[in-house]
């Protein structure tokens, strides 16, 4: 299964990791150096919930935003 919100579409993003060495200015050196780059995904906060839906309960993949945000009616 896919790892996507079936409300929004919320999925998958990717960056990067930036990894720096020296003593920064203010602390009285000559400033941060990117040292390496690395990829990296952020990954959406995903639940499987159980959601009223025209009188049936159905089980969802949601995210936590829209769960907040009240776009599904949870069941007991």
């Amino acid at each position: 299964m896919s790892n996507v919100c079936e409300i929004c579409g919320k999925k998958k993003a990717h960056g990067s990791t930036i990894i720096r060495r020296g003593l920064a200015k203010k602390k009285g050196g000559i400033g941060m150096h990117v040292v390496k780059v690395s990829p990296r995904t952020f990954e959406p906060n995903i639940q499987s919930v159980r959601v009223q839906e025209n009188g049936v309960v159905v089980r969802k993949k949601v995210c936590t935003a829209c769960i907040r945000a009240g776009k599904v009616t949870k069941s007991c």
